[in-house]
This record gives C-alpha cells, sequence and structure tokens, in this order.
C-alpha cells in the first residue's frame, strides 16, 4: 500500500516538474449561476428572480444548484488533470458560474478546450487608489433631515466594502453609543473570528466581516508573519473607507491634543460588511475580488464600494469591459447591487482610468473647500509659506535656525541620510536643544523610507523648538500633504522659497577656516497652521484624480463612453484609521488619518447612494447612478465653473477649467441626487446590447465571459445608443442620431424645457423641444449630432432639461468631429 502512495505521488511530482511553474487562472464555464438561472437542469428549480424580488439565498433550490455547480466543477477538474497537480481555490456560483484554480500554463491550455469551458484568464493584480465633508456636501441639513435625521440616515442598508478589511474597535464602527441596532433579516453574511482575541469582529454595525487570500496564498505572496490572516485591517485602508461612508456620526477626531472637529459618515446609520481582498505587502488578486464580489452579492450587499482596481487595462480580452472583474460587477449590478468604484490616481495625464464599464459609477476626486496652511517668518523679514498642521512656535516668538549638516555627531552623515532627520541619534542634542531644526526633503519621503512624523519625532526627542523640512529639488509628480504634528513644524515645497531660507541662513551662520558652525545667527518663527481656512473656490477637481477619456481596449482606442462619472471629495480626508495600519507612515499608531485619493472619493459616493437607496428601495442601480450624474453641479461653491488642477509644460500646478473628463457630469449634489425628477434606467440586456455593439469584439467573447449572448436585437446598435445619462462619440462622421429615454420618479406630472449648450465645432440638436411626463411614465428624446469641422480634440457640451416644479436634469455630452 506504501509503496502505491510513493508511486502516486512520485508521479504527481514529474507530472509538476514536467508541467512547469503555476499561476491562478479564472475560468468561467457554460450555464448560468444562481441570479440568472431560470431552470433547464432536471432536479433543479429556476433560481432567478425578478429585481423587485428578494432571493432567499437559503432557500433549498439556491443551496442545491449552488452546490451542483461546485460538484461540477469539481468533477471537471477530477477528469482532467492528476490529483495534486493542480488547487481549486474558489468556486464561483451567485453572479457568475466558474472557478478559480492554481495550476500551470500546459494545463491552462489544456482546460481551454475541455468541453462546458467558455473562458480561461490567468489571474492579475489590483491595487489601492489611495470630517468635515458631510457639511460641505450640505448632508446634515439638506439631506439626512429627510431620512429622519443623521441618526437614521441609511437605517438598514448594508454597503459592502472590498478592501483591505477593518478595525472594529474603532469608535467610528461602534454600537455602544447609539440606539440598539436590529437585525437585517435579507443580509446573511458570515462573521469570522478574530484568530487572536477569539472575538467575532461583527457587532450590529458591522453586520458581515469575511477575508479572501486564497489567490495571494498560491501567487506566493502573502506572509503570514506581516499578513492577518482574518477581516482585519492591517494597512488602515479599509477602516479610513468604511468610516467615510458608514461610519457613526460627531465622532471626535483628536491628535497629538488637538481635536479637529468631528467626523462622519456620509450614511452613518448603514451598516458595514467588510470583504478584505487587499494586503500590506502586494495589494491583492482579481481571482480573490471576484470571491468577494460573489460571496457579497449572496450575502445581500445593497452597496459595493470598491477603493481597488487593476493595474492596468485587461490584456486578455479584446475590450476593457470584458474582464472578470467588470463582469463579476455586472452580474451583481444585474442582481440589483450599486457599484461605486475609484477612478485611479494616475492623474493628470489622459487615459489614466482603472474604472471603464457602464455599469460602474466611477469616481473622480475633488479638493473640497478646506486647506491646512501655514508659514514661516524668517528674522530678515521674508515671509515663506508652507504646509503644516502644527501648533505655532511657543509664544509665537522666533527661535534660532540650525540645519541637521551643522548638528551631525561625527561623521555618521557620511553612512547614513542624516539630513532627512530620521534618526535622532546621528544629531548633536546639545546644538539642536531650543533651536528650529532644518532638515532636506530627500527621494526617501517620496519612497516611504521617511516621513514628516519621524521628523516630528526626531526634533521633539532632541528638545528642538520646532523643524522646518525644505524641499530643495523638484519631483516631478509628487504629491505635498499637510502632516499633523505634536510640535511646531512646517514643510517648504517651494523650491525658490527653500532658497531664500537657505540663503538666509547661509548668510546668518559664522564658520571656521574648515566650514564648521561656529556661531547661529538666523532665527525663523512658525505659526500656528492647526485651523484650516475656507475657500469658495471648491471642488476642484484633484491633481492625482485619473482622467477620461476611457479606453475600450489595451490599444488604448478611445470609448464611446463618459468617465469618470462624478466628482466627490477625495483630497484630506479625515476619518478612521487602524493604529497598525502600515499605508501611510505619518499615521503610524494614531486612530484617524487624512489621506487623500480617490479612494476616499469613491465611499462618499456609495454612502450617498445608500441614503438614495434608503428613500427609494426599489430603484435599480442605473436609477441610483442617474440620479447622481443628472442632478451635479458644474458650478463650484463661488459659482463659477468648475476647474481642475494640471500640470503646465515646466510641471508646475495650475487650474483650467474642467471637462467631464476631468468630472464627470460634475460635483455630487445629494440633495438635489433624492429628487431627480427624471432618471435614465438601463437593464441587464441593455448593458449586452452595448457590449456586442462594440467594434471588432468578439461575439463568442460576449457569451462566455458575460454569461449572455448577442442576438438579433442587438443589430445596427451603436454603444453610445445606451441609454446612460451622458452622450460620447470618439468618432463623430457627418451626422448621427442619438436617443434617451427618460422616466419619472416625481409624484407630479412635470412639464421640461430642453436646452443644448455645445461649441461650435459640432452641432446639437435636441427633439421635442419640451415634453411632458407622467409620474412613472417614460419618453424618448433625439440628439442630433453634426460634425462641423475636424479638430481633433473633444468638444464638450450639455442638454439641459429645465422641469416647471424646479427639476434640473443635465445630460453631457461629449464628441470628437472625424472625416
Amino acid at each position: 500500500m506504501k509503496r502505491i502512495k510513493l508511486a502516486c505521488l512520485l508521479l504527481v511530482f514529474v507530472q509538476q516538474a514536467v508541467l512547469g511553474t503555476h499561476d491562478v487562472y479564472i475560468v468561467t464555464m457554460e450555464g448560468d449561476p444562481v441570479v440568472s438561472y431560470q431552470g433547464g437542469v432536471e432536479g433543479f428549480p429556476a433560481t432567478a428572480v425578478d429585481l423587485d424580488e428578494e432571493m432567499d439565498v437559503t432557500s433549498e433550490a439556491v443551496t442545491s444548484y449552488s452546490l451542483h455547480l461546485q460538484r461540477h466543477h469539481d468533477n471537471l477538474l477530477d477528469s482532467l488533470f492528476v490529483e495534486g497537480t493542480y488547487e481549486k481555490l474558489y468556486s464561483y456560483h451567485h453572479i457568475v458560474n466558474g472557478f478559480a484554480v492554481h495550476m500551470s500554463s500546459l494545463q491552462a491550455e489544456f482546460l481551454r478546450k475541455a468541453p462546458g469551458v467558455k473562458h480561461v484568464e490567468r489571474d492579475m493584480k489590483i491595487q489601492k487608489l489611495t470630517t468635515h465633508t458631510p457639511q460641505f456636501l450640505g448632508l446634515p441639513t439638506g439631506v439626512w433631515p429627510t431620512g429622519g435625521g443623521f441618526d437614521r440616515a441609511g437605517e438598514d442598508v448594508v454597503i459592502g466594502f472590498v478592501d483591505s478589511g477593518i478595525y472594529p474597535q474603532h469608535p467610528s464602527f461602534s454600537s455602544h453609543k447609539t440606539d440598539p441596532y436590529g437585525p437585517v433579516p435579507r443580509y446573511k453574511g458570515k462573521c469570522e473570528m478574530d484568530p487572536v482575541t477569539r472575538r467575532s469582529f461583527c457587532n450590529g454595525k458591522i453586520v458581515g466581516a469575511q477575508h479572501f487570500a486564497k489567490a495571494a496564498i498560491a501567487a506566493g505572496a502573502f506572509n503570514p508573519d506581516i499578513e492577518f490572516a482574518s477581516p482585519l485591517d492591517g494597512d488602515g485602508h479599509g477602516s479610513h473607507t468604511a468610516a467615510i461612508a458608514a461610519g457613526n456620526n460627531g465622532i471626535p477626531v483628536r491628535m497629538h491634543g488637538h481635536e479637529f472637529g468631528k467626523a462622519s459618515g456620509m450614511a452613518p446609520r448603514a451598516r458595514i460588511a467588510v470583504y478584505k481582498v487587499l494586503y500590506r505587502l502586494f495589494g491583492g488578486y482579481v481571482a480573490d475580488v471576484v470571491a468577494a464580489i460573489d460571496q457579497a452579492v449572496q450575502d445581500g450587499v445593497d452597496i459595493l464600494n470598491l477603493s481597488v482596481g487593476p493595474n492596468s487595462p485587461p490584456t486578455a480580452t479584446r475590450t476593457t469591459f470584458l474582464n472578470p472583474f467588470d463582469a463579476a460587477l455586472l452580474s451583481a449590478v444585474k442582481a440589483g447591487v450599486f457599484v461605486a468604484q475609484a477612478a485611479g490616481n494616475g492623474g493628470p495625464f489622459p487615459k489614466t482610468l482603472v474604472s471603464f464599464s457602464p455599469w460602474i459609477t466611477t469616481v473622480a476626486a475633488g479638493v473640497d473647500d478646506r486647506r491646512y496652511k501655514n508659514h514661516l517668518t524668517l528674522g530678515n523679514g521674508k515671509l515663506l509659506s508652507g504646509l503644516g498642521v502644527s501648533p505655532a512656535t511657543h509664544g509665537n516668538k522666533s527661535f534660532t535656525l540650525i540645519s541637521a549638516a551643522d548638528a551631525l555627531l561625527g561623521s555618521s552623515g557620511t553612512k547614513y541620510s542624516a539630513l532627512d532627520c530620521q534618526r535622532p541619534e546621528l544629531l548633536n542634542k546639545r546644538k539642536v536643544q531650543g533651536k528650529i531644526l532644518l532638515c532636506g526633503y530627500s527621494f526617501n519621503y517620496i519612497s516611504g523610507t521617511a516621513s514628516i512624523k519621524k521628523v516630528s519625532q526626531t526634533a521633539k526627542s532632541l528638545g528642538a523648538s520646532g523643524f522646518i523640512v525644505a524641499v530643495e529639488n523638484s519631483y516631478p509628480g509628487t504629491k505635498f500633504d499637510p502632516v499633523p504634528v505634536s510640535i511646531p513644524g512646517i514643510l517648504i515645497t517651494d523650491v525658490s522659497k527653500t532658497t531664500d531660507l537657505i540663503d538666509y541662513y547661509n548668510s546668518s551662520t559664522v564658520r571656521d577656516w574648515a566650514g564648521r558652525a561656529t556661531g547661529f545667527k538666523a532665527t525663523a518663527g512658525i505659526a500656528d497652521g492647526l485651523a484650516p481656512t475656507l475657500y469658495n473656490s471648491a471642488p476642484q477637481v484633484a491633481l492625482f484624480s485619473s482622467r477620461g477619456p476611457d479606453v475600450k481596449d489595451f490599444s488604448f482606442q478611445d470609448a464611446d463612453v463618459l468617465k469618470p462619472d462624478i466628482l466627490a471629495p477625495g483630497n484630506l480626508i479625515w476619518a478612521a484609521w487602524a493604529p497598525n495600519g502600515t499605508d501611510e507612515s505619518n499615521y503610524a499608531g494614531e486612530g484617524f488619518a487624512m489621506v487623500s485619493g480617490t479612494s476616499m472619493a469613491a465611499p462618499h459616493i456609495a454612502g450617498i447612494a445608500a441614503l438614495i437607496k434608503q428613500k427609494n428601495p426599489k430603484w435599480s442601480p442605473s436609477a441610483i447612478k442617474s440620479a447622481l450624474m443628472t442632478t451635479a453641479n458644474t458650478l463650484d461653491k463661488g459659482s463659477h465653473p468648475l476647474r481642475a488642477q494640471q500640470y503646465t509644460t515646466s510641471e508646475m500646478m495650475t487650474l483650467s477649467r474642467a471637462t467631464p473628463f476631468d468630472c464627470g457630469s460634475g460635483a455630487v449634489n445629494p440633495k438635489a441626487a433624492l429628487d431627480p425628477g427624471l432618471v435614465l434606467d438601463a437593464t441587464h440586456e441593455d448593458y449586452i446590447r452595448f457590449l456586442c455593439s462594440i467594434p471588432d469584439v468578439n461575439h463568442s467573447e460576449v457569451s462566455n465571459i458575460a454569461g449572455s449572448s448577442c442576438n438579433s436585437s442587438s443589430k445596427g446598435q451603436r454603444p453610445y445608443d445606451l441609454n446612460i445619462p451622458s452622450i460620447t462619440i470618439s468618432q463623430l462622421r457627418g451626422t448621427e442620431t442619438v436617443k434617451r429615454t427618460v422616466t419619472s420618479v416625481s409624484e407630479e406630472t412635470e412639464t421640461y424645457t430642453i436646452m443644448t449648450r455645445m461649441p461650435p465645432e459640432i452641432a446639437l440638436d435636441v427633439m421635442p423641444p419640451a415634453l411632458t411626463v407622467l409620474p412613472g411614465a417614460s419618453r424618448e428624446i433625439t440628439a442630433t449630432l453634426t460634425a462641423r469641422s475636424v479638430t481633433g480634440t473633444y468638444s464638450f457640451g450639455e442638454i439641459t432639461m429645465k422641469g416647471d416644479r424646479g427639476h434640473l436634469v443635465r445630460i453631457p455630452v461629449v464628441a470628437m468631429g472625424f472625416k
């Protein structure tokens, strides 16, 4: 018996050696998943339900059919390969019929040809796309009262967070000082136990907590000594995004003895369901994300927040919209789940989006009206502006300056980068004590090996009166954020101002024949930077926010889809942080962090979508998206057109008028989105027709990945015929006619006057010029676009529908004239 076992093991080892290295592959199978199975398999009744019905995921029919699909996946693999030469990681069965498997490229090629297999694609990595905003967005006075106040805003709506986990002990997620949370019967998610404390991650506010890492483990990326094999957030990112969307209201943001205000989520009474897929060292893998999305939809979430995205457009399919990630989200939307995804942080450069598909709400990041600035007053009277969320120097007085270069102990600076002020043991405490320490800014700050927090700790341990970090060289693309510190401190980011500072310091410092400093006569005072300044020129599109146009394939050809969809606050956002989080070195050990990224913008939209869902529980995801887009603001608080941060040719930041490729339809307006008047709705069949209409798309690829076939109704369809609240034609040749269907969600009949705005290069006409829409009724409008000239650039305009009962509906129009 032992000889037989040894022979089998030897056969496995030989096969593995022949087959070569293994990767994770995502496999799509023939046959419907649970959400769309209409029956047809003997012994298994239909499981699909209408959108306005609730699926019982615990029913015998759903359980039996799910097990049937899993067994089918197992049987297929067992029939093709020797046990031990592969490892099945997940069976997807709720929104996708398929599985993830760790195997060799030869086995994957063999699997592609197996009967019943639709598509096989190698897994790819994903990345993170990394408080005052409720007041800025008008939620406390304009939105929360309509839902019963902040203590009922988002009640019983479940938001799923596909992210880096959660820190459940944070007060933003506490259930102790709130009204008791009742059960959410339709939500069936699990709560994992903390392997250390043996306590559940759930508490009523948090209703589900699971982690997904099988693909990461199979790929050899998961290090159990560093990563948490649980929903615990070891990064900080997941706790931050969850708090932005659904954190408790009125949580004091305290750091270094100062209170920076009260934090609140957009929907403070919404429930949180955690699906951890991101880890400290490597980000995550699509196979794990698909498993998390499949589970989240099966569990019954209402909203999905994805502050993650692929590292680049997919290469294995002919179009960006047909990849396992977006296909899973299409199935989630089909099941009635609204999806918000971060646009990406590749701005301000064009075609840097990592969120592509029209069924997803892609969120750009805006700079809100709160800015933290500070200044330094030199002894010669010069005032240098900078960044520093810090107290003023003691008594608002000036203190002597000393450069780290002049405070070195011996020759330690030759071995270490002492000028970064990261190691107090390299500097002479006797010299530094009572003075302001002047430090340099090197690439170590950009790489993450140096931090402003560490400078603060160094200066404090040496008894300094404060510190200055001065940027001497330009680092294109570097984003400088203010960092809260406990002692007076400032970051000078302007290289010219750093030159003024260094010139003053050098001219005021006495040196001996060898260049050693013997007398320090330069002085400076640091102002109080703890209070923010409020600006009317907000919001602006943040410099880092990824820009359109959307791309339809890996060759970066323009798509006939507007992306991003909408703008939400994403710059310097205060929210909960995991004290053990490693994502931001400046906030290590802290309970709150002020972080920037489209990762922070997406949960604003997820939380606001929860408020819309609470008010209108029967609305489809596309109706919610439409309500957000058609009511968005195109003017800032000063009533000027929205502007976007850009680079000049000399890599200096400037402001230019924002286009839909910067901010989509505009800045989110929560109050208006709750009562949009009209919505533009789209069904799953509409999205399939859209996929089938993409030029050069392989129809079998649509069927294999999206699970639905192209039929005769797709003939003659063009991508821009999809009924979404925007019109984008990347190649307008001559004249094109585009139709849109609007549906009233108002309780009263309303007559809308239709107006257009478009640059002279493109003629835009809409018929009828006015229309009356009854409650619940739908009407069609027809837009005719004509290219008057070929400029090689896009023209931006809009269709505006103004109702006689106060509703205002905007549809952005984007087109480029072609010969």
